[in-house]
């Protein structure tokens, strides 16, 4: 993993937002974007933000469904991400 993916994956869990957005899909095990809308007090463009911060970071997976798009958590990359960081922990 480089350094700009460590930084990528970061900075997208470093909003409330988005730790929420990844506890619902997590809790749920797959999300619709319209029922991440209703979760949040939030405007949906950043809604739409949020989420493609999660999927640009390799964190959440987007599936086409028919004309809605659901999210799963990608449980390899975020292993991955943990596995570097345990690098730096002595």
């Amino acid at each position: 993993m480089t350094p700009k993916e460590i930084e990528r994956i970061s900075k997208a869990l470093g909003d409330p937002n988005r730790l929420k957005i990844l506890e619902e899909i997590k809790k749920n095990c797959s999300l619709q974007c319209s029922n991440i809308t209703g979760m949040l007090n939030l405007a949906q463009p950043s809604i739409s933000h949020h989420v493609k911060q999660l999927v640009d970071a390799g964190l959440i997976i987007p599936c086409k469904d028919g004309r809605n798009m659901s999210y799963t958590i990608d449980k390899e990359h975020f292993a991955k991400y943990l596995q570097h960081l345990g690098l730096y922990v002595i």
